[in-house]
Order: structure tokens, then sequence, then C-alpha cells
């Protein structure tokens, strides 16, 4: 029994300090994961995608969105790559050039005009991003 009682004690012990050295570690790999998460962002919505870009879509856009998340089931469209938002601006041109040709009008919904932003945002950006939200 007292040596049963011995490794159940030695157990719990070493338990409770593999969790007392994960909780130590956990934060410098969540700091370490948050900055690398805030740098990929960033470069992510430097090249034309993610929820920033997003945010800059006009209607037909968000039209487009929300037929293939609804009727197509592509799964969210709130966090788009790049990639995906070329392919949906295609589309949204395609329509625009349609409409035009069928009736002679412009499509009644106005492109948002693109910022292209500076090397000096960019870099100020990531850096940033990097450094954890600081510029």
């Amino acid at each position: 029994m007292d040596l049963l009682g011995k490794l159940a004690n030695q157990a719990v012990t070493n338990l409770a300090q593999t969790q007392q050295q994960q909780q130590q570690q956990q934060p410098q790999q969540q700091q370490s994961q948050s900055k690398t998460d805030n740098l990929l962002n960033k470069l992510h919505g430097l090249a034309g995608g993610g929820p920033e870009s997003e945010k800059k879509e006009d209607a037909l856009d968000k039209g487009i969105d929300w037929v293939q998340e609804h009727i197509l089931k592509q799964g969210p469209q709130n966090n788009e790559s790049a990639a995906e938002q070329a392919k949906d601006k295609i589309i949204a041109d395609m329509i625009r050039d349609g409409f035009q040709k069928a009736t002679g009008k412009p499509f009644p919904i106005k492109e948002k005009e693109e910022e292209k932003p500076s090397a000096t945002s960019v870099v100020s950006g990531l850096a940033g991003a990097f450094l954890g939200g600081k510029k």
C-alpha cells in the first residue's frame, strides 16, 4: 500500500510540474504565433485578400460572394484569399461587360476604386505587424 501511495503522489507531482511548465511556455508561444499571424495577415491584405479587402467590395462583389456562399455552397466568403478576390473581380467584370453589351448602358452599380498602397505604407505596415502592432 505504501508503495502504491508513493507512486500516486509521484504521478500527481509530475503531472502538476508538467502542467506548470506548459502554462509558462504557452504565453511565449502565443506571443510568437500572434506576431506571425499579424505579419501573414498584413501580407495577405497587401496581396489583395483577407477581411480588409472584403470591406472594400462594392455591392456587385458582395452579391457574387452571397451566391458563392448560399447557392453554390462554397463556404464563408468573408476572408477570401487574393486569388479568390481576383476571381470574383473577373466575374464582376464579365457581368458588367455583359450587361453593357445587352443594354447599351453601364452597369448601375459603380465599381469601387482600388487604393494602391505606397511603398512606405507597405513597409511601415509590415514593420507594425511584425512588432506587434507598434508602428
